[in-house]
């Protein structure tokens, strides 16, 4: 089972980014072709998105991939063993 915690920690990145740069979830759809309830979901933690969809977010908010997903400055702060895998049960 894929833990919550990193698809919301992900999904709050995505939005404190949208909200710095100003864009509505609406105008952000356009910038990525996405669906704006789509984004939504992504935004609440609901999305488990791929890889391809994430390189999309990182070229609408003109940053690499590796800064995306840097979550240092996301509250609550989590370290990597609040993160449950499939291989730790």
């Amino acid at each position: 089972m894929v833990n919550k915690f990193i698809l919301k920690e992900f999904g709050q990145r995505i939005r404190d980014l949208r909200l710095k740069n100003k864009l509505s979830q609406e105008k952000l759809s356009f910038k990525t072709g996405f669906h704006r309830t789509y984004i939504g979901m992504i935004e609440r933690g609901e999305r488990n998105i791929s890889l391809t969809n994430i390189a999309v977010f990182s070229k609408a908010f003109e940053m690499d991939i590796s800064e995306l997903m840097n979550f240092e400055n996301q509250s609550p702060k989590l370290s990597f063993n609040d993160y449950q895998f499939k291989i730790d049960n």
